[in-house]
């Protein structure tokens, strides 16, 4: 069974910094590429991070290159979103997923419950 589990959201100010943790389930080792998704109120769930099981490969929103870094620690098995330069346009609920990257996009299969990160201005 897929389990995730996110935390570390919370309520900073523009220009700090947060980071975000998932435990993945043992299931998706070796078997899930995992990543985060970020969904606004009024807005659609958008990819905001990936990092491929095989070889470690990242990719990236636009919007948040050169300010977030997703990481792994792999003895754990927790995936990290680690935010700087926070702006309050990333203010939303963060998801993070595990499944399949397809024709270079991130496809999630599995969901965890979210984590609320709000940047006040």
């Amino acid at each position: 069974q897929v389990q995730l589990e996110e935390s570390g959201g919370g309520l900073v100010q523009a220009g700090g910094s947060l980071r975000l943790s998932c435990v993945a389930s043992e299931r998706t080792r070796g078997f899930y590429d995992l990543g985060w998704f970020r969904q606004a109120p009024g807005k659609e769930r958008e990819f905001v991070a990936a990092l491929r099981w095989s070889g470690g490969d990242t990719s990236y929103a636009d919007s948040v290159k050169g300010r977030f870094t997703i990481s792994k620690d792999n003895f754990k098995n927790i995936l990290y979103l680690q935010m700087n330069i926070l702006k309050p346009e990333d203010t939303a609920v963060y998801y993070c997923g595990a499944g399949e990257t397809m024709a270079g996009r991130f496809v999630p299969e599995y969901w965890g419950q979210g984590t609320q990160v709000t940047v006040s201005s």
